[in-house]
């Protein structure tokens, strides 16, 4: 009875690490749909998420986790408390690394 015991708090343990790690994903706030920034930030219905996007549709991209504060409805305790969620331009990063990449000249072969 003592292992089933510990088998069962050993997989409860899993499948709460588990969660963790899938509620800790990081959403590029220039790029996502209003689900994915729906799915991801907390206190971001709907509305908020949607916000976000016309936001960004009628200013640019956001340079700064900061210029979300910017967004009617979300004020700088809601930035804060997702800081850890958001990324800014993730996708451009990886971009450039490429193009640079590319442009690097090729070793020939003899």
């Amino acid at each position: 009875m003592k292992l089933f015991t510990v088998m069962l708090k050993s997989l409860v343990l899993a499948l709460l690490l588990t969660a963790s790690a899938q509620a800790t994903d990081k959403v590029d706030i220039n790029t996502a749909t209003a689900a994915e920034l729906d799915r991801v930030l907390v206190n971001v219905g709907a509305a908020k998420a949607q916000a976000i996007v016309e936001y960004r549709q009628a200013n640019g991209p956001f340079k700064s986790v900061e210029e979300l504060a910017l967004v009617k409805g979300i004020g700088l305790k809601t930035v804060e408390r997702n800081r850890d969620l958001i990324g800014v331009g993730a996708g451009t990063a990886s971009a450039a690394r490429n193009a640079k990449a590319a442009a690097t000249k090729p070793v020939e072969r003899r």
